[in-house]
């Protein structure tokens, strides 16, 4: 089970040592962001920072644990990882409390668990035991349809718990997908999905559904010669209306006014002034108090322990979900910028190791590591700034929380520790 000595001197440092950063600069921006000018204790147990630095604690001696195990351990029993993970989110319904209407946590004594940040570590696990499986031909369509039941299992669970932020995460997976050769036409439809989702949205189903049908005609006249031109262009037309009429019609009837009101304020869709004066006051509020934040740090920022709105507690949940805007007013558009870098040098030098890796399972896993990472870092940062919808998902490493800080860290070092075997793999 003990990973030999000589493994762990081979690890990556740079990697190490963004996750170091990371993890540091968010205690000291959550420090910022949980005080209101009095004395500081570290290890004060009531204060959110004093958790928080509890939870690096717990997160590094997991995070050293996963990595003293030996790789066959996580290949061999991911299947079960996979299972336990599932009957925890299932349990959910039984023992679950309901946090922000979401039905996502388990209470433990002063302690809230939130099994779904765990299940995207195992998920991964899953994805790349079965893509890695000599018997798995992803040109096989049996094939594929299990592997998208892998990944979509988990989350149906997680939006019937009413938490789509962490259900849209696992999605990030169908990137891996495409990078381990499944046909692109799956990424083609997710994209097609998206954009006319947004079109129904934003103008109107009739709308939507004539550029629908005009952009598949001229899609198949402009790619030349292709049996059955005409079925492929009636075929994909009707699975266009479908979308269009699918997100109509769950836009109306299925979503709940917190949710439509999300949409509406992503997309801009309100009109009446008085609407929008009440949705200023509520649902818009966390977005402009955001703005406010980061737009007042300028170019260098007001300085560690000098942000007026982040001292006076003007955003919501600033600690957390807008930690990103602490970023912006203490430390400026450089500070920002910097983070911004941190994150893409992390994801990319994750990237750049899959590449190298000698086995299949290793290289899923770290797409796989990349491709959760990059969605949570996009979605969180574009949501603070108002560019994606407020459906709230942590900033690895930085927001706070223990679920997310000990899974996080569960899942990187799990990769460091597939990587540092690599060398044994020739």
């Amino acid at each position: 089970m003990i990973g030999q000595r000589k493994n762990k001197l081979k690890l990556d440092w740079i990697v190490i040592s963004l996750y170091f950063i990371l993890v540091g600069f968010g205690v000291g921006n959550i420090l910022s962001s949980s005080i209101s000018g009095e004395e500081i204790y570290l290890f004060d147990l009531t204060k959110l920072y004093g958790k928080q630095f509890i939870y690096v604690f717990i997160s590094l001696f997991i995070g050293f644990i996963a990595m003293s195990i030996d790789v066959k351990f996580y290949e061999r029993f991911s299947s079960l990882f996979y299972l336990i993970s599932i009957l925890l989110l299932i349990c959910l319904f039984f023992f679950g409390k309901r946090v922000n209407g979401a039905l996502s946590w388990f209470p433990i004594g002063s302690f809230n668990l939130q099994p779904s940040e765990f299940v995207k570590i195992t998920v991964a696990l899953a994805v790349s035991k079965y893509i890695s499986d000599y018997q798995t031909d992803l040109r096989r369509i049996t094939d594929q349809a299990k592997l998208f039941l892998i990944i979509l299992i988990p989350i149906l669970i997680i939006i019937l718990q009413n938490d789509t932020g962490s259900s849209i995460v696992f999605f990030s997976l169908f990137l891996v997908l495409y990078r381990e050769g499944i046909s692109q036409n799956y990424i083609k439809s997710i994209f097609a999905i998206i954009i006319l989702s947004i079109i129904t949205l934003k103008f109107s189903f009739l709308t939507s559904s004539i550029f629908a049908i005009i952009s598949t005609i001229i899609y198949y006249f402009f790619k030349g010669k292709t049996k059955n031109k005409i079925i492929k262009i009636i075929g994909v037309s009707v699975l266009c209306l479908a979308t269009c009429y699918t997100t109509n019609y769950s836009y109306n009837n299925i979503l709940k006014n917190h949710q439509k009101n999300y949409i509406k304020v992503w997309l801009n869709l309100e009109k009446d002034p008085l609407k929008i004066k009440k949705m200023e006051k509520t649902i818009l509020y966390n977005i402009n108090e955001s703005k406010k934040a980061i737009s007042s740090g300028g170019l260098t920022g007001k300085g560690y322990l000098k942000g007026t709105r982040t001292m006076g507690n003007f955003v919501p949940a600033q600690h957390s979900d807008y930690i990103f805007s602490t970023v912006g007013e203490e430390w400026g558009f450089l500070g920002s910028v910097f983070i911004i870098l941190l994150y893409t040098l992390l994801i990319l030098r994750i990237l750049y190791l899959s590449e190298h890796q000698k086995n299949k399972f290793s290289r899923v896993y770290g797409y796989s590591t990349a491709s959760i990472l990059f969605i949570h870092f996009l979605i969180n940062i574009g949501m603070v700034l108002g560019l994606t919808p407020t459906i709230g998902i942590p900033l690895p490493f930085l927001s706070y929380g223990g679920s997310s800080l000990i899974a996080f860290t569960i899942l990187l070092f799990v990769f460091l520790r597939l990587d540092a075997n690599k060398i044994n793999e020739w």
